[in-house]
């Protein structure tokens, strides 16, 4: 695994981070007590924040099986937190062990972590890349050193969008990153929204002191940053009834609606 050594690191643990949160809504073990104070804060957002974690990373394994089942041979997954699992490169080997796959994440921790869990096939590559996705053109320059961008990829941005608003030019971001690969190639993605609770998901604001910025939107804000892509069937949906004939239920994701959404498409 590439990446920085994990004893020279400087981990900030002054203010949560997703990727931590996400660790500890998933039970993991690689978070800091300010990562579980504010995970204990969401659920005042609404309460199925731990199983929308757990159904986002359900959709990864779902679309993730999909690509891999139609051709897709090389995977780029952003935002891609501490792993658990399986994670990504273990759900497409175990389809097509030569799959290439290359995870990037900006908290230093999760390369202090994971190198046990990418160890892929030895027909594949399983590869970590220190870098953060306002920075689109480095992690593109990291990811052509160990994919191949004259063929599809899939690029994976699952439970990310919604913590890059637009101010910060979150479209231009994906269609830097849609640019480097050709035609084939495939975008995957899922998004939380204020639709189903908007009294509260207005206290989302309150968050930003503390850090953690949330740009939650509707489905035709989501449908954006597919914009020039063919939707895969069935376009835009609720994350949990994407194709839930590829994968396992997630306990309690029937309580009620998931306040998510997901998509995976194609680039023409």
């Amino acid at each position: 695994m590439t990446g920085q050594d994990p004893t020279a690191i400087e981990i900030d643990t002054s203010k949560p981070h997703p990727a931590r949160m996400y660790d500890w809504y998933l039970g993991g073990k690689d978070n800091y007590p300010v990562d579980e104070v504010m995970g204990r804060r969401m659920p005042a957002l609404d309460p199925r924040v731990p199983v929308m974690a757990r159904v986002n990373r359900a959709f990864m394994h779902r679309a993730t099986r999909r690509l891999a089942q139609r051709g897709v041979r090389q995977f780029l997954d952003i935002g891609t937190g501490i792993p658990t699992e399986p994670n990504l490169h273990q759900v497409a080997q175990r389809i097509a062990p030569d799959a290439r796959v290359v995870y990037c994440d900006n908290d230093p921790i999760v390369p202090a972590h994971a190198a046990a869990l990418l160890r892929g096939t030895p027909q594949g590559v399983t590869e970590y890349l220190q870098a953060d996705v306002r920075d689109p053109d480095a992690i593109i320059e990291g990811a052509r050193r160990i994919l191949d961008l004259d063929r599809p990829v899939a690029l994976s941005l699952v439970a990310l969008l919604h913590f890059i608003p637009d101010e910060d030019g979150a479209h231009a971001l994906v269609s830097r990153l849609l640019s480097a690969p050709p035609s084939g190639s495939y975008l995957m993605a899922t998004h939380a929204t204020a639709d189903f609770t908007p009294e509260e998901s207005a206290a989302a604001g309150k968050l930003k002191a503390a850090g953690v910025t949330l740009a939650l939107r509707s489905p035709e804000e989501f449908a954006r940053f597919f914009s020039g892509l063919d939707l895969v069937d069935p376009g835009v949906e609720i994350v949990h009834k994407w194709h839930p004939d590829l994968g396992e239920p997630v306990p309690g994701q029937d309580d009620g609606v998931i306040p998510g959404y997901g998509a995976v498409a194609r680039k023409p």
